[in-house]
């Protein structure tokens, strides 16, 4: 149990020191790095592919990186828009990690590049854990999705630095109770800003470009209570044979912990995340194959996507 759990802050603490060096590279060459978290189907590659379009419009050089466990959809979509697109396959791995991006970034992200953009996987549980090297994170929910996901998801929506919430064109449809939800919010990360968009209609367009922006040019950033107060989040793994995230393992959009399993402990995304994300009973992250810092798995590539030239495979 104990070497478990000593394994676990080893990848994490490795994790962290690289989402340090990560950010302070990124950071000298002006480069703000914005990692969007959120649930499959919630609408982000929507909502990002209108973002980086009026990126293009204003004039701002930008970049985006998407990762999914299999096709290249996301990136296609992106790629669009006309800016320098990569897709990432993980294979099977349930998040991104500091390492991994930073590997894929070298020798792709134009150097002139103010904002990247990082779609990670669709999950609102492993990728809550890692620090990218970001600058800013941002959380998003659909109106679809329920007014109690924060309270379900407090780690994801605990660290968050911006709250997005898309499809409210059809918020009246299903019957959203905005006030119920911000209220929700602010339950678990008090002080946090909420933004209402459609990529439809237009809503709140430009909401992430513009946040970045201000990010880039030193504007202040929220900083979560749960940031702040790591210690209060930790819990310990359960290694057992028969659940591990191995490169097959896929958290699908349904997926949840075992009762009792809470915030792990975590620092703001300035700062890296401690060695305490860890899950409930019979639950393995471990440094095996595909789950270490940098490591993309078996068979997993990465794809730079050119808008007029279709789909260049790189590893």
């Amino acid at each position: 149990m104990c070497r478990v759990v000593d394994l676990k802050q080893a990848v994490l603490a490795k994790n962290e020191s690289a989402a340090h060096a990560l950010r302070t590279e990124l950071t000298a060459r002006g480069t703000t790095v914005v990692n969007l978290l959120s649930s499959p189907g919630s609408g982000k590659t929507a909502l990002l592919e209108r973002e980086l379009g009026l990126a293009r419009e204003r004039g701002v050089p930008v970049a985006a990186l998407t990762a999914d466990l299999a096709t290249e959809n996301d990136a296609l979509r992106l790629a669009r828009s006309g800016v320098p697109v990569k897709q990432v396959l993980t294979d099977g791995l349930c998040h991104l990690e500091a390492a991994m991006l930073g590997r894929h970034l070298d020798g792709w992200l134009p150097e002139d590049t103010r904002i990247l953009f990082v779609e990670n996987v669709g999950n609102l549980v492993c990728p809550a854990s890692y620090d990218l090297g970001e600058s800013l994170r941002v959380v998003l929910a659909s109106v679809t999705e329920g007014e109690d996901k924060p309270l379900k998801y407090p780690t994801a929506y605990g660290l968050a630095q911006l709250v997005v919430v898309t499809k409210s064109d059809i918020a009246q449809a299903v019957e959203f109770d905005e006030a119920a939800f911000r209220a929700h919010v602010q339950q678990v990360n008090p002080g946090v800003e909420v933004v209402l968009t459609s990529a439809r209609r237009g809503e709140g367009g430009g909401v992430l470009l513009d946040r970045a922006l201000a990010v880039g040019s030193g504007g202040p950033v929220h900083a979560p209570v749960m940031a702040r107060q790591p210690s209060a989040h930790h819990h310990h793994h359960t290694a057992t044979p028969d659940h591990d995230h191995g490169p097959d393992h896929d958290h699908g959009p349904g997926h949840d912990h075992s009762p009792g399993h809470g915030p792990g402990r975590h620092h703001a995304p300035g700062a890296g995340h401690g060695p305490g994300h860890e899950h409930g009973p019979g639950h393995d992250h471990g440094p095996g194959p595909g789950t270490g810092p940098g490591h993309h798995g078996p068979g997993s590539a990465s794809r730079a996507v050119h808008p007029h030239s279709g789909v260049v495979p790189t590893r």
